[in-house]
C-alpha cells in the first residue's frame, strides 16, 4: 500500500475548513504553494492586507480569474477560502465539468479546540464570536458535502500529485462519438485488457554517455537489460533526424534497420521491430527485404510496424514526396497488402492504389510463417480501419479514456468488416520516468524536469514511482491495452530500465494465473 494518498495531476481541489484549521498549511506542503490560490492573499494584492474585508468582493473576483484560467490548463489547483458558500462550490464543480477535470472537495476537520488554540496565537486573530460561528457552518456544509456532486470528498491527509492513470481510481468523461457502424456483438473475443499482458522497450533518443562515440558500448548493454528485466518487445523510431517532441534536430538518431540488427545481435528471446517505418521513405520492395533480413538474423523475433509518416520537415529535408494524407494512406493501404506477398511463396503481381509489382519476391523469406504487422495511429476513419482490415496490432497513444474511446472505435471497425477484435494486439507507447520510490523520484524529476514548461513535461514524461507506474498499466490494462511500450527517461544513464523491469514483475504479478 501507498504511505500516501494520490492526487490527480489537474485536479481542482476545493477545501472547506474554518480559520485556524490549516487549510494553507495543507495546501503549501501537500500540493505546492504555485497550485494555491488563497482569498486571503488576493485581499492583500487588490486592498491593504490578508484582512481587508473590504476588498473580499474585487478578491474572490481574481480568485475566480486566477482559477478558471488554471484549469483551462489543466493545472492542480487549490481553492483556498473557508470554502462555506455553496455558490462558490458549484461553480467550481461546474468549471471542472467544462473542462474534464476532477473536482475534489478537502474537509480539513481540525478539532474545535485546537482551531481557537492557533487562533488564539496569532498575531491577526478571528473575533471568538466569528470563529464560533465558522464550526457550527463548517458542521453544516462538511455534512451537506457527500450530496453536492464532486468527484470525491475526502479528510485532509498526506498526498502526492501524480498523473491520472496513477492514482488507482478509472474515470468515464465524455468522449467523442464512435465512428457509426454496427453494433459490437455482446462477446467479440476476450473483453479489452484480458489475456497476456505484455510489455516493450522504446529507444527514441540516442543522447547516451560519451555521445556517439559510446552507443557501441550502451545500445546492446540497454537491449541485454531489457530481455533480463523481462521486456517483451525492443522497438526503434523510422526517423533520420530527432522529431520535435523528444529532441533537437541535430540531436543523434540512428538508422533503424542498421540499429535492429545490433539489438538483434545483443540478444536472444526479446522480439524486435520499428514502431513505425514511414511507408513513404523506402520502396515496398527495399522494406520487405530489410524486416526479412532482421528476421532470418534474429531467429524469427522481427515485428513489421508501419505507418503513413507524419513529420513533414523530414520529407522535405532529404527530398521525399510528402503527398496529403488520403495519399499516404493510400501507400500505407498498399503496403499492408503487399508486404505479405512479398514474404510469401511464389511471386504474383501486385496492383495497388499506388504502388505495382510485376512481381514479389524476397529471398531469404522471414522465418516465421507471419510476421506480424502493426499500424501506428489513431485515425478513426481510415487507419484503424486499416488496421482491422490488414494489421495484426495497432499502436495508440494518450491518457487510458482516450484508449477505450480509440479501441471501441477498432472493434465497430472490426464488426464491420467481419474480423473478432481478438485478432488485434492494442499496442500502446508512452514515456515513463520511474523511479523506487517518492524521495528518489523528487530527485529525478528535480535533476531532468525543464526549468520552463513543467507541467507539459510532467504529462509527456509521466515521472511516478515502480507502484505507480503499476497503477498506470492497471489503467491502460483495463482501457483494452494488451501491450505497453515505454520509452525511459534516464534509460542511458541510470537504472531505468531495471526499475521498470519491477513494474514489469508487479504487474504480472497482479494480473493472476493467465500470465507467463
Amino acid at each position: 500500500m501507498a504511505d500516501v494518498a494520490r492526487l490527480a495531476e489537474g485536479t481542482l481541489v476545493v477545501l472547506v475548513g474554518p480559520s485556524g484549521s490549516g487549510k494553507s498549511t495543507w495546501a503549501h506542503e501537500h500540493v505546492g504553494p504555485d497550485a494555491v490560490v488563497s482569498s486571503d492573499r488576493l485581499r492583500a494584492v487588490v486592498g491593504e492586507g490578508e484582512h481587508d474585508q473590504s476588498a473580499s468582493a474585487d478578491a474572490f473576483a481574481v480568485l475566480r480569474l486566477v482559477v478558471a484560467a488554471r484549469v483551462r490548463r489543466r493545472l492542480t489547483t487549490v481553492v483556498d477560502t473557508l470554502g462555506f458558500d455553496a455558490e462558490d462550490r458549484q461553480w467550481c464543480r461546474d468549471l471542472a465539468a467544462r473542462h474534464g477535470v476532477p473536482c475534489v472537495a478537502v474537509v480539513v476537520d481540525t478539532p474545535p479546540a485546537e482551531c481557537r488554540r492557533r487562533n488564539a496565537a496569532r498575531e491577526r486573530r478571528v473575533p471568538a464570536a466569528v470563529l464560533s460561528a465558522q464550526l457550527e457552518t463548517f458542521a453544516r456544509v462538511r455534512a451537506a458535502l457527500p450530496g453536492e456532486g464532486f468527484d470525491e470528498v475526502v479528510v485532509a491527509q498526506p498526498v502526492r500529485v501524480v498523473p491520472p492513470s496513477m492514482t488507482g481510481r478509472t474515470t468515464s468523461r465524455p468522449q467523442p462519438p464512435a465512428v457509426p457502424g454496427p453494433a459490437v456483438p455482446e462477446t467479440p473475443g476476450p473483453a479489452p485488457g484480458t489475456g497476456t499482458m505484455r510489455f516493450g522497450l522504446h529507444l527514441s533518443a540516442f543522447d547516451c554517455p560519451g555521445g556517439a562515440a559510446g552507443l557501441a558500448e550502451h545500445l546492446p548493454r540497454v537491449a541485454r537489460a531489457a530481455e533480463d528485466a523481462g521486456f517483451d518487445s525492443l522497438w526503434v523510431m523510422d526517423h533520420f533526424r530527432q522529431v520535435p517532441q523528444v529532441g533537437r534536430p541535430w540531436d543523434d538518431m540512428l538508422e533503424p534497420g542498421v540499429a535492429l540488427g545490433a539489438l538483434a545481435a545483443a540478444t536472444s528471446r526479446i522480439r524486435l521491430g520499428c514502431l513505425v517505418h514511414a511507408v513513404g521513405y523506402r520502396n515496398l520492395g527495399h522494406l520487405a527485404k530489410v524486416v526479412a533480413t532482421l528476421d532470418v538474423l534474429s531467429g524469427g523475433r522481427a515485428w513489421c510496424g508501419l505507418g503513413a509518416g507524419w513529420y513533414e520537415p523530414e520529407y522535405t529535408a532529404y527530398g521525399y514526396p510528402f503527398g496529403s494524407a488520403a495519399e499516404r494512406l493510400d501507400l500505407l493501404e498498399d503496403a499492408l497488402q503487399a508486404l505479405p506477398l512479398l514474404w510469401g511463396k511464389g511471386s504474383p503481381p501486385f496492383e495497388g492504389r499506388v504502388v505495382r509489382l510485376p512481381e514479389t519476391m524476397c529471398y531469404p523469406r522471414p522465418l516465421q510463417a507471419n510476421v506480424p504487422i502493426l499500424v501506428g495511429g489513431g485515425g478513426e476513419r481510415r487507419t484503424l480501419r486499416l488496421v482491422a482490415q490488414y494489421a495484426d496490432a495497432c499502436n495508440l497513444t494518450g491518457e487510458p479514456d482516450a484508449v477505450r474511446h480509440k479501441v471501441e472505435v477498432l472493434r465497430r471497425h472490426c464488426a464491420d468488416v467481419g474480423r473478432d477484435p481478438a485478432d488485434v494486439e492494442v499496442t500502446h507507447l508512452s514515456t515513463a520516468l520511474v523511479a523506487p520510490d517518492a524521495a528518489s523520484l523528487r530527485d529525478e524529476v528535480a535533476r531532468r524536469a525543464p526549468a520552463r514548461g513543467q507541467a507539459r513535461w510532467r504529462a509527456w514524461t509521466h515521472p511516478g514511482t515502480i507502484e505507480d507506474h503499476v497503477l498506470r498499466v492497471g489503467a491502460l490494462r483495463a482501457a483494452g491495452v494488451q501491450h505497453v511500450v515505454v520509452s525511459l527517461a534516464g534509460v542511458w544513464d541510470s537504472p531505468a530500465v531495471e526499475h521498470y523491469g519491477a513494474v514489469v514483475a508487479a504487474a504480472r504479478q497482479s494480473r493472476g494465473p493467465d500470465v507467463p
